[in-house]
C-alpha cells in the first residue's frame, strides 16, 4: 500500500480553485460540512430544512473548524425522488442569502440543476457540488463555464431512485476513474478551467459494499488525474455492514474511513460531524509527523 501511495504523491493536486479564492492543500484534508435542507435525507432529513436552523448548523460548523459549508435542497439517498426546481430554490435560497455575508468559508451548493446552482452562485456560493457529474442538466456544463466556480464532478450508476439495484462492474475502480478522466476532459474542452475542478469517485451512489471498499482501497490511484479527490463517505450504509450492526452508531466508523482517506493523500472529506473528525484528523496525522 505504501508503494502505491508515494508511486501518485507527485500526481497529487495541490489546489483547487474556487469562484473567487484558492484552496490550498497542506497535508490534512479539508472537511466540507453536510447541511441537508430537506426533510428526507438518509442521516440528516429533516433537522435542518427550517431556513434558521441550518444557519445555525452552518455557523456551528465554521467554529468546528470545516473549511466548506455543501448546502443542498434535495436528498439523493437510495430509492429518493427528485424535486422541482421551485421547491429546490424555496429550500437553499433563503439560507444561502442570509449566510453569504456571514461565513469566512466558501459556501457550495450541492445540485444537479443549474438554474439552482446559478441562483446560489449569483448569491455567492463558490463551489457547484453535481452527484451527475454535469450531465443531469443539459445547461449545467454552460453554466460553469460561463460563471467558472469550483466544480465537483462526482460518478453515479443510474439515478438515486434506481443506483442502488443490482449495481454493476467488471472493474470499479478502472471504470470509474476511466469515467472521472473523461468527464473532466469534456469540461476543460468546453472552457471550464481545469484547476476549478475537483472528482469524486461517488462512494454509494450506484456501487454495491465490496464496490466501495475497492474504492477505499485504491482510492489513491485517483490521484493519477492530477485533479483534488473528495470523498462523502460520512454515516453510510457500508459502515453498518462491516461493524455488522444497522442500529450503530456510525460516527466512529466514518472517523475510521476519515483517517484512512487521510493517509492515501485524499483532499477534501465531505462530513456531517466537522469537530470530531478535525480533532481525529488532527492526532492521527501530528503523530504520523
Amino acid at each position: 500500500m505504501v508503494n502505491a501511495i508515494e508511486k501518485n504523491e507527485s500526481k497529487r493536486a495541490g489546489f483547487w480553485k474556487l469562484r473567487n479564492r484558492l484552496m490550498e492543500f497542506d497535508g490534512s484534508p479539508k472537511l466540507m460540512g453536510i447541511i441537508n435542507v430537506t426533510p428526507d435525507s438518509f442521516s440528516d432529513g429533516g433537522r435542518f430544512l427550517e431556513a434558521q436552523r441550518a444557519i445555525d448548523q452552518a455557523m456551528r460548523m465554521e467554529d468546528d473548524g470545516c473549511d466548506i459549508i455543501d448546502l443542498g435542497g434535495e436528498s439523493t439517498r437510495p430509492y429518493s425522488e427528485p424535486v422541482s426546481v421551485d421547491e429546490e430554490l424555496r429550500r437553499v435560497v433563503p439560507v444561502i442569502e442570509r449566510l453569504a455575508g456571514r461565513l469566512a468559508v466558501p459556501i457550495s451548493i450541492d445540485t444537479s440543476k443549474s438554474s439552482v446552482a446559478r441562483a446560489a452562485l449569483e448569491l455567492g456560493a463558490e463551489i457547484v457540488n453535481d452527484v451527475t457529474g454535469l450531465i443531469g442538466d443539459p445547461d449545467m456544463l454552460d453554466l460553469v463555464v460561463a460563471m467558472q466556480p469550483g466544480v465537483c464532478i462526482m460518478h453515479m450508476q443510474g439515478a438515486p431512485k434506481t443506483m442502488q439495484v443490482d449495481p454493476r462492474y467488471s472493474d470499479v475502480v478502472c471504470e470509474i476513474r476511466s469515467y472521472l478522466q473523461t468527464r473532466v476532459e469534456v469540461a476543460t474542452n468546453a472552457g471550464l478551467d481545469p484547476t476549478r475542478i475537483c472528482i469524486d469517485p461517488g462512494i454509494g451512489f450506484g456501487k454495491t459494499h465490496e464496490h466501495n471498499l475497492s474504492l477505499f482501497r485504491q482510492i489513491e490511484t485517483f490521484h493519477e488525474l492530477g485533479r483534488p479527490i473528495l470523498v462523502g463517505h460520512s454515516r453510510k450504509g457500508l459502515i453498518a455492514h462491516i461493524i455488522q450492526d444497522k442500529e450503530c452508531s456510525r460516527l466512529y466508523g466514518t472517523i475510521g474511513l476519515s483517517l484512512a482517506c487521510a493517509v492515501r493523500g485524499v483532499q477534501v472529506l465531505r462530513v456531517h460531524d466537522v469537530l470530531e473528525n478535525k480533532q481525529a484528523l488532527k492526532l492521527f496525522l501530528a503523530a504520523l509527523g
